[in-house]
């Protein structure tokens, strides 16, 4: 090592040598993987795997034993699947008729024992999705044509039904159930054993049977290090909506009234004003009664 170069200026030297070297993929004698699948470097598949045929794997990505990836799945870098995890499975769906949908996986993900993504239907945009950093604990399943954002956490047993979306930075507890076409906006809460039958707004913690938004999401906002005024104004708009009942149009101008809404409160505006254009509180839900280009294949 030079004499005038740091103990750090050397690790770093190493490291982007060895970075120039592709890290073997590592595949179990016991797996089945498809020749025809896309393997990238440094993927580990562990034993009982079996990777199908239309199905890619990113650099990093980790398979524990048991893990079955199949139809058409993409799955990007330093994914960690637990064993009993299915991805890419039919959709749970009558209507469906086989077409190549699929199933579209971000980086840094986990995937803890048992957990199901089912990929899309011909009736929606045929694919489900799910974006980076997020954990789904055991047994959690996420259904046809669903869209979940980044860092969602999904702890035991949650459900979510098709056409489900799920924004960014929200977290759904233990046994939640969510119907089919609801949406869970950012930074909110769900507390275990929910029925979510409407969309849950974002900031907001939800709870019951079937849920309701209770209050704001304070620890999350502070753990996410909102500004106090965010917070306070969000919790205004709580008390307007949800307590005083005064409607989204009047709440809109009361606080508007105190100074410029904050781009805090037009989000949450604008996620309640697209859940009263659905049915049934639910947004999304306007998908159900749209005519589809595929219909005659559904």
């Amino acid at each position: 090592m030079p004499h005038n170069a740091t103990k750090q200026d050397f690790c770093t030297t190493i490291n982007d040598t060895l970075g120039n070297y592709l890290m073997p993929t590592i595949i179990a004698h016991t797996a089945v993987v498809d020749p025809r699948a896309e393997l990238d470097e440094d993927v580990r598949i562990g034993h009982h795997c079996v990777v199908g045929a239309n199905v890619k794997v990113g650099r990093g990505t980790r398979l524990e034993n048991s893990v079955t990836l199949t139809g058409h799945t993409t799955i990007g870098r330093d994914n960690r699947l637990f064993p009993g995890c299915v991805i890419g499975g039919e959709p749970q769906d009558l209507s469906y008729q086989g077409s190549p949908t699929q199933v579209i996986i971000g980086d840094s993900n986990v995937f803890r024992e048992c957990v199901t993504v089912n990929r899309g239907t011909e009736k929606d945009e045929g694919i489900t999705s799910i974006g980076n950093q997020c954990y789904f604990m055991a047994n959690s399943h996420v259904a046809h044509d669903c869209v979940v954002e980044d860092r969602v956490i999904m702890a035991n047993t949650v459900m979510l039904g098709g056409h489900v979306r799920v924004q960014h930075d929200a977290t759904l507890s233990g046994g939640v159930a969510v119907h089919h076409f609801a949406s869970i906006g950012c930074y909110s809460f769900v507390s275990g054993l929910s029925r979510v039958l409407q969309d849950v707004p974002p900031f907001m913690l939800a709870e019951g049977f079937p849920a309701r938004p209770r209050c704001v999401n304070v620890v999350a906002l502070k753990r996410k290090n909102f500004t106090s005024q965010a917070i306070r104004a969000i919790g205004e708009a709580h008390k307007l909506l949800y307590r005083s009942k005064v409607g989204v149009k009047h709440a809109r101008e009361i606080l508007q009234g105190t100074g410029d809404l904050l781009p805090e409160l037009e989000i949450l505006f604008a996620f309640i004003d697209e859940s009263t254009m659905g049915r049934h509180g639910r947004g999304r839900d306007r998908r159900a009664s749209a005519p589809s280009s595929n219909t005659a294949a559904a």
